[in-house]
């Protein structure tokens, strides 16, 4: 990669013919299409900043746009990918400052969310609106950073937003052992929420550890017909039918689906009006918005010591592709993060 200078106002004017490495492709498929290749260093608009990329982390959105399944992420983009490099979630180091950036300054460190605008994390280098970014905790690595920005924002989101938790609720948590399920599971605890965890029997010590009050294997037990209710259901995989949602919260209870199939995802969709009418009970979508404002909230919960992300693994970026794999395949406990500090070589 070429060498790029940096000045007191970003970087040298060289930087227009350098070149980074990144993880690209061009047809949708599995884990196999992608490729390191080099690619021209993007140029920041006047509202972005160009970052060093340090960190990155895998989320389902990208098992789910390299794949174009389901349908609806290929909408606008059905022959080819909309966005040739994936990644949303990055830490790393300002470059340079576009000219009508207010925010940053070269030199400071950020973490973000660029799902809301272009994505490109799987590179050494991203250029992505200030309004995308938060400056990154202090105390923690680059590597702990990349993996708060989306999977914790949607657990605020639908806890807090959604599901308008409350002190001394029943929780529960269906999904919890990935990115999502280890942030919400702290912040319930945080305030003040009986929490039952939900995953695979090899996770469950896991999830315990984070501080669930109790934990289900789904693998023996289906949590819509043991009987419990609950007040509030926060769904990261979205496996269970309206029917058997609501037989699982209490009158007044609220779901959140925040993942799951397509189907699943339009049975509830439809139903929710009747589910709400009839029985007094909520079904609801959570539609992700990424922003700052959440992003520093977690910022200051993760300074504060109370909360710890929860990563599996690192992988150097030529092996992004087996990060994405493992993510889709259900093998990563927390985040999968991708580490452009790493090689296939290190421990």
């Amino acid at each position: 990669m070429s060498e790029i200078r940096v000045t007191d106002t970003g970087i040298s004017p060289k930087m227009k013919a350098a070149v980074m490495n990144a993880v690209v492709y061009d047809t949708y498929g599995m884990p196999e299409v992608l490729r390191v290749e080099e690619v021209d260093i993007p140029i920041p608009k006047d509202n972005e900043v160009l970052i060093e990329v340090h960190a990155t982390s895998v989320n389902s959105w990208d098992w789910d746009l390299l794949r174009g399944k389901p349908f609806i992420n290929r909408i606008g983009a059905f022959r080819h990918p909309r966005y040739p490099i994936l990644g949303a979630d990055i830490a790393g180091k300002v470059i340079q400052a576009g000219p009508a950036v207010q925010r940053f300054k070269p030199g400071d460190e950020v973490f973000g969310d660029l799902s809301g605008c272009g994505w490109g994390g799987f590179a050494e280098y991203v250029c992505a609106n200030e309004e995308a970014l938060t400056p990154k905790p202090a105390g923690i690595t680059y590597v702990q950073a990349a993996s708060i920005p989306q999977a914790a924002v949607l657990a605020l989101q639908g806890l807090r937003n959604q599901g308008n938790l409350q002190e001394g609720e029943h929780v529960l948590i269906n999904g919890a052992g990935g990115g999502v399920g280890t942030f919400a599971i702290q912040y319930a605890k945080l305030h003040g929420a009986e929490v039952t965890a939900v995953d695979r029997g090899d996770k469950l010590d896991m999830l315990l550890e984070l501080g669930a009050d109790h934990v289900v294997d789904y693998t023996k037990e289906y949590f819509t017909a043991n009987g419990a209710r609950y007040d509030l259901i926060l769904d990261v995989v979205g496996n269970r039918s309206a029917f058997a949602l609501k037989r699982a919260l209490v009158k007044g209870g609220t779901y959140v689906m925040i993942g799951g199939t397509m189907p699943h995802i339009l049975l509830n969709l439809v139903w929710s009006p009747f589910v709400s009418w009839l029985e007094k009970k909520k079904l609801t979508l959570l539609i992700h918005k990424p922003n700052h404002a959440d992003q520093a909230i977690w910022k200051e919960l993760v300074e504060s010591g109370k909360v710890i992300p929860r990563i599996e693994r690192e992988y150097a970026l030529s092996e992004t592709s087996q990060a994405i794999r493992d993510l889709g395949e259900g093998r990563v406990n927390g985040k999968a993060v991708v580490s452009l500090k790493k090689t296939n070589n290190d421990d």
